[in-house]
């Protein structure tokens, strides 16, 4: 046991019970995830800025998702590469919090950000004919805008409260990252403010964008399904099945880590669990969206037979 303290220097961070064991295999692995994710989402950013095809709407609000899913893994990852190199697993008071903060800022851009994408695809498919004045330059700015500061906004109200826990038992988190979640299994005193605003957190950043999301799509598959080509119905559901797939692989796994009941195999899946949404599902998702995109996938043969200098000449010219 630790010697008590209210307000700890720093904490120490234990990440994966069997990590002692294979410390090779898990920083390879882990480096690997990290680098395939950062490189197939900075793909995804270049192939929509470098292609005026893509310049709408739905592209402008992949691309941001492209770099929220950067912002996450880099949240996480590199820490614990580090501290799986190194061996030195401390883990200073503000860079823990600082960490948290980072963590539910990406979390809850991307909760309303795949809303927006949902929103997106419902009036293209079920209002195509209003489609660029309802979602014009001006109003997708706007969304991304205060999509960024309302997640802001609850990222600092949760980092507040989770910084004036007392943590009077231990400094040990069993995590691989400063997980706010773990923090309540070591704090013995000030969580119920914390408990309170994960509530609300998870009501308005979690439950009603999913929500609002299925809401889309039950009337988008209404609409699929008066068309009366199956060509149409298929094309039309193309559109949308990958930002779907997104969905239901990110709230499934999101949803495990808060709604599992405690057991002594907790720590194990809350970590499992977080693994998944927080840096496997940011990897896969440029995958989901090229694979099943011919937007995408032409814009990727375009990067392939691109021309630095023609592209500075034009770009200059015009």
């Amino acid at each position: 046991m630790e010697n008590s303290t209210s307000v700890p220097k720093e904490f120490h961070i234990w990440p994966f019970s069997f990590s002692t064991q294979s410390p090779a295999f898990i920083l390879a692995l882990f480096t690997v995830i990290y680098l395939l994710g950062v490189l197939l989402n900075v793909l995804i950013v270049t192939l929509i800025y470098l292609d005026k095809q893509l310049h709408s709407p739905m592209y402008l609000f992949l691309c941001n998702l492209s770099f929220v899913d950067i912002c996450y893994t880099t949240t996480v990852i590199p820490k614990l590469l580090h501290m799986l190199s190194s061996g030195n697993h401390k883990v200073s008071f503000r860079q823990c919090f600082t960490q948290i903060f980072f963590f539910f800022l990406a979390a809850g851009t991307e909760d309303l950000l795949l809303f927006i994408m949902a929103y997106d695809r419902y009036v293209a498919i079920c209002k195509p004919l209003h489609y660029r004045s309802i979602l014009s330059n001006k109003v997708c700015s706007i969304c991304m805008a205060t999509i960024w500061f309302c997640a802001a906004l609850n990222s600092f109200a949760i980092t507040v409260p989770t910084m004036k826990m007392s943590f009077c038992h231990s400094t040990t988190i069993h995590h691989f990252y400063c997980d706010a979640k773990a923090l309540t299994k070591i704090s013995c005193a000030g969580k119920e403010l914390f408990y309170l605003v994960i509530y609300f957190e998870l009501f308005f950043f979690g439950l009603c964008p999913l929500l609002c999301s299925f809401t889309s799509y039950a009337k988008i598959l209404q609409v699929i399904y008066q068309i009366k080509s199956r060509d149409g119905r298929k094309k039309a559901f193309s559109t949308c099945s990958s930002h779907l797939t997104v969905i239901l692989l990110y709230y499934s796994t999101a949803a495990l880590v808060y709604l599992l009941p405690s057991s002594k195999y907790s720590d194990i899946l809350d970590q499992f669990f977080t693994l998944l949404y927080a840096t496997v599902t940011p990897m896969v998702n440029p995958l989901i969206y090229s694979l099943r995109n011919k937007e995408v996938k032409t814009a990727v043969m375009k990067l392939l037979q691109f021309n630095p200098i023609m592209f500075l000449r034009s770009t200059f010219l015009s």
